[in-house]
């Protein structure tokens, strides 16, 4: 069965018929071919999959696109500016080395906008929790982390990430 929605994706107004079974991340990956936003387990727990929907942050992969009707989402391919040039964010994680394979990157630059849009100076306890759901096999997170201290820095958020546990 399948219903028609109304959903806008990156800053654009679409219309579609999605069959009501379909996870948003299909809809995103196989109807407006947005293949940035990846997926890891099918099942919520990588964050691979991470959009960010009326500015929440959602596993797509277990997120119905019947949901997001009358929704607003962005995917890793709306967080750069309409030129292509890449946000302050994804610069940061290219800069501090924070991408190996690459496969989680779209969900962790995400959440790390939205991190950072919610909390500008956030310390790096913040910033861990802040993309706790999000799982990386390649760099460890430090650098990760890094990159996004980093950006809260050049942001303006000079005594941002100052208190963290000494490991």
């Amino acid at each position: 069965m399948n219903k028609r929605i109304t959903v806008t994706v990156n800053g654009r107004r679409r219309e579609l018929n999605v069959d009501v079974r379909s996870s948003l991340l299909e809809m995103l990956r196989e109807e407006l071919r947005l293949t940035g936003t990846k997926q890891g387990c099918a099942a919520g727990e990588c964050g691979a999959c991470t959009v960010s929907v009326d500015g929440g942050l959602v596993d797509s992969c277990i997120y119905l696109a019947v949901w997001a009707d009358g929704k607003t989402v962005t995917t890793i391919e709306g967080v750069a500016s309409p030129d292509g040039a890449l946000s302050d964010v994804q610069q940061s994680f290219i800069d501090s080395g924070a991408i190996q394979c690459g496969f989680c990157t779209p969900g962790m630059v995400i959440a790390a906008t939205a991190l950072l849009e919610k909390n500008p100076r956030p310390t790096r306890d913040e910033i861990r929790r802040g993309l706790s759901g999000n799982l990386c096999r390649c760099t460890g997170y430090q650098k990760i982390v890094d990159a996004v201290e980093n950006t809260a820095k050049m942001r303006g958020g000079e005594n941002a990430v100052t208190a963290h546990i000494i490991q």
